[in-house]
C-alpha cells in the first residue's frame, strides 16, 4: 500500500528493544541546583555540566602544578589535583570555589606512563584511562589476554613504578557493540543513533559510532528497508570512534532530544566535556536506558579491529546494538557516543564512549537545531531515519517526534531509573505501537 509522503519528517532518539529495566523516573527539579558562596575559601557547589569549564580555566592558570580534576558528586564539589604544596596555587583553586587535593603524579608523569603503555602493551583486549580520583592510570585486560600477553602487560605496569598504574582483569571481552539490537540498519550491522546535529553545510544529520560508519555507507530505520541516511565522515580505529551521517532528505526535521521511553524525553541543550565522578545516562537500542558514572578520561582501547584513543570510560553497562547510542547528563548535556566495552547489563563491566565535543569539532557539525533544508529549522534530528539510525533511532523513528509536553529537565533529571517501570513496556510500546506510524511518514 502506498502512502503520501510528508515533506518534513520528524524523528526522535528513542529506545529500541530494551532489556528489563524501566524508563527514566522524573528527576527532582532542584537535584543539581548550583549555589554560589561568598566566601572564596569555602568550596562552592557545582552542577556537573559546569565543572569542566572551571577545571579548564584552572588548568591553564596553574600550569605544571595542575594534575587533573574530578567531580565529587556527593558534595557537588570540584576537586583539583595539584603537585607540590605551593600556597599560591591552593589559593587560586579556593578562590575559584574548588577543592585542592595534593597528589603524587603530575599530568606529565601520567602522560609519559600512557605513552609507555602504548609502546609496550598495545595488545588487543587491553584498555587504560586516567583516573584523577586515584591519581593513577587504570589498566584493564579482558579474558583474551592470557599467558605471554598477560605477562607483558603486567610487567609493563610494574615497570611504571609504584603508585602510577594499577592492573585489573575483566571477565568479559572488549568489543564494539555493533551487532544485535533493533535500531538503525546498515548492511549486516545494527547500531544506535547518538545525537541529531546540523552538518557544516546546514543539512540535517546525526552522530553515531565510527565503527558503525565504516561498517556500512547507508542506513535504514528498518531491517531491509530503504536507506534514509548516508555516511559523510567516519573515524575508526584511530583518534576516535565517531561518524557523521547525513539524512538523504534535506527537509528532514531533526529534534535535539533523547527519547527515554514511556513518553518522556530529555532536551539536549549543549555538548559538554565529561568529568570523572559525573553521573551520566546512556540510551541504546538493545538495552534502553541505564545510568552510572564517568570513571576515567583520555582512555585508550585496543579493540580487535585496532586501537582507539581519546575515549571516556564509565561503569554504565551496554550490549551489542547499543553502539553509537547517546551518553548524556540529567540536565541536557550531550557527553558521548557509545563505542564499546566488556560485559553486559547483567554482569556489568566497563564501557567506553567517544566524546561528543571532539566529534563535533572533527566533523564541523553543530549540536541541535539549525536551518537545514526546506526550512527545517529543527535540523538536528531527522526522521527516524535518523533516530533509527541511531540507537533505537529506528525506534526513534519509530517513536515519532519527541513529546513536546515532556519536561527535558525532569527526565533528564531522573537521578535514578525506576525499576518498577517495565522497559519492555515503555520501549516496546514505541516499537510496536508507533514504529509503523513513523514508517508511514517515510513512504
Amino acid at each position: 500500500m502506498s502512502h503520501k509522503r510528508i515533506p518534513k519528517r520528524k524523528a526522535a532518539i528513542a529506545v529500541g528493544g530494551v532489556a528489563a529495566l524501566g524508563a527514566a523516573a522524573l528527576l527532582l527539579p532542584n537535584a543539581n541546583a548550583s549555589q554560589s558562596n561568598g566566601d572564596a575559601a569555602t568550596p562552592r557547589t557545582f552542577k556537573s555540566n559546569d565543572v569542566s569549564d572551571v577545571a579548564s580555566m584552572l588548568a591553564s592558570q596553574l600550569g605544571d602544578a595542575f594534575a587533573g580534576s574530578y567531580y565529587d558528586a556527593a558534595n557537588k564539589q570540584l576537586v583539583i589535583n595539584v603537585v607540590g604544596n605551593n600556597s599560591n596555587v591552593v589559593n587560586q583553586i579556593e578562590r575559584a570555589g574548588a577543592v585542592a587535593h595534593q597528589v603524587q603524579n603530575s599530568t606529565a608523569d601520567l602522560e609519559a606512563a600512557a605513552k609507555t603503555l602504548r609502546t609496550e602493551a598495545s595488545i588487543a583486549g587491553t584498555a587504560w584511562s586516567v583516573d584523577p580520583k586515584t591519581n593513577e592510570i587504570h589498566v584493564t585486560a579482558d579474558s583474551t589476554v592470557t599467558g605471554g600477553k598477560w605477562n607483558t602487560v603486567e610487567s609493563t605496569v610494574k615497570g611504571l613504578g609504584s603508585g602510577v598504574a594499577t592492573l585489573s582483569k575483566s571477565a568479559g571481552t572488549l568489543k564494539t557493540f555493533v551487532d544485535g539490537g533493533d535500531a538503525i540498519f546498515g548492511g549486516n550491522a545494527r547500531c544506535s543513533l547518538g545525537f541529531n546535529v546540523t552538518a557544516g553545510d546546514g543539512t540535517p544529520a546525526f552522530l553515531t559510532a565510527g565503527h558503525c560508519g565504516v561498517a556500512a555507507a547507508q542506513w535504514s530505520d528498518a531491517q531491509g528497508g530503504a536507506p534514509i541516511a548516508t555516511v559523510d565522515q567516519a573515524t575508526f580505529p584511530g583518534a576516535g570512534d565517531f561518524s557523521l551521517v547525513k539524512y538523504d532528505d534535506p527537509a528532514t526535521q531533526a529534534n535535539s532530544a533523547v527519547n527515554v521511553g514511556n513518553g518522556q524525553s530529555v532536551q539536549i541543550n549543549q555538548a559538554v566535556e565529561a568529568a570523572v565522578g559525573q553521573q551520566v545516562f546512556r540510551m541504546g537500542s538493545t538495552t534502553g536506558l541505564h545510568d552510572g558514572n564517568v570513571t576515567g578520561l583520555n582512555a585508550t582501547v585496543n579493540y580487535p579491529e585496532g586501537t582507539v584513543t581519546g575515549l571516556i570510560q564509565t561503569d554504565v553497562c551496554a550490549e551489542p546494538g547499543d553502539s553509537g547510542g547517546s551518553l548524556f547528563t540529567q540536565d541536557g548535556g550531550a557527553v558521548g557516543l557509545t563505542s564499546g566495552g566488556s560485559g553486559d547489563c547483567t554482569a556489568g563491566g566497563e564501557t567506553f564512549f567517544q566524546p561528543v565535543t571532539t566529534a563535533l569539532a572533527a566533523t564541523g557539525a553543530t549540536l541541535g537545531a539549525g536551518d537545514a533544508g526546506a526550512g527545517a529549522g529543527d535540523a538536528g534530528a531527522g526522521d527516524a531515519g535518523a533516530g533509527d539510525a541511531g540507537a533505537g533511532a529506528g525506534d526513534a523513528g519509530a517513536g515519532g517526534a519527541v513529546d513536546p509536553s515532556a519536561s527535558a529537565a525532569d527526565p533528564g533529571a531522573g537521578d535514578a531509573v525506576d525499576p518498577g517501570a517495565g522497559a519492555d513496556d515503555a520501549a516496546g510500546a514505541d516499537q510496536n505501537g508507533t514504529h509503523h506510524k513513523s514508517r508511514r511518514q517515510h513512504n
